[in-house]
């Protein structure tokens, strides 16, 4: 299997999480303090350019208590190492996050309530084929179709994916949940070597559907190759018909922009999995911010 991979650099960057996730003292986030000046007013985001960046800006434009908020952004990598330090500190902090994610496994957090609905609510994680891969491969297709599971499933992939290299991990994970695997791939004809190439983004919701997909289709005898882009390539990719597929476009509110400017050309299978939040999130121990709304406003 080919692979254009994550560097492990970044796995590197994720050892603080573990390290921490079991750590912490005994204080308690002071509600007397004021979240926003013990904060800077800053909000930890990821990468700019990603669809979860572009609507985090519009929140901060659409309520008046995120006033004299800004965001920082960095990368994920670094947002989860930021997160990891604080929650061990019992620290506020709050960030640009999305559910499924293994730290929804490791720590105990909340994504705000968002009256003003400007991350969109729940939406799902859809497949996208390229025009014309139903003609030109109709197994593949078919499967892709048919490729459905859950947050469970997803977040169990990603919190094994951090110590253990992924295709053993989605291997093992194929082999636990056969039931389900084959419901995508009955009665579908096996192919003999022919070329796919799998578009997907390099964050850990995708590379989990990414891996899994591909060793699926591996087994029906596609020769498969991930290719990992950033967001706004992906969409551009698929429109052009350079990449075949991908498993991992969050919709209707997260990528929206992108189907928006590149969707003429892509095909939406729908949702292969449903219930996904994105918004800001904080730990649960800063008890007395449960909204947006309750982050203050810079005097």
């Amino acid at each position: 299997m080919k692979r254009f991979t994550v560097s492990k650099t970044v796995v590197l960057l994720f050892a603080p999480i573990l390290l921490t996730a079991c750590g912490g003292n005994d204080s308690a986030v002071s509600q007397d303090e004021n979240v926003g000046e013990s904060l800077d007013y800053t909000i930890t985001g990821i990468e700019p350019g990603s669809g979860t960046a572009e609507i985090a800006r519009k929140a901060l434009e659409e309520y008046d208590t995120l006033n004299g908020w800004e965001i920082q952004e960095s990368s994920t990598a670094g947002m989860l190492t930021e997160l990891a330090q604080a929650i061990d500190n019992e620290e506020p902090i709050v960030v640009t996050g999305w559910t499924p994610h293994y730290i929804f496994e490791l720590y105990d957090l909340k994504i705000l309530e968002d009256p003003l609905n400007v991350f969109g609510g729940e939406e799902g994680i859809n497949t996208l084929t390229r025009t014309g891969l139903e003609k030109d491969m109709p197994e593949a297709f078919e499967i892709l179709s048919r490729f459905e599971w859950t947050t469970e499933d997803m977040q169990e992939v990603m919190l094994e994916g951090l110590e253990r290299d992924f295709e053993d991990v989605t291997a093992e994970w194929i082999d636990n949940n056969r039931d389900l695997v084959n419901e995508w791939t009955e009665g579908i004809d096996d192919v003999d070597g022919t070329p796919f190439e799998l578009g997907s983004i390099p964050w850990d919701t995708e590379r989990s559907s990414a891996n899994v997909m591909a060793r699926v289709l591996e087994e029906k005898g596609y020769d498969v190759t991930i290719t990992n882009l950033d967001p706004a390539v992906l969409y551009q990719a698929l429109n052009l018909g350079e990449v075949d597929a991908t498993a991992g476009a969050w919709l209707p509110t997260t990528a929206g922009a992108f189907m928006e400017t590149y969707g003429e050309n892509i095909v939406d299978l729908g949702p292969n999995l449903t219930g996904t939040v994105i918004g800001f999130v904080v730990p649960s121990y800063m008890e007395d911010i449960n909204s947006i709304e309750d982050l203050p406003a810079q005097d």
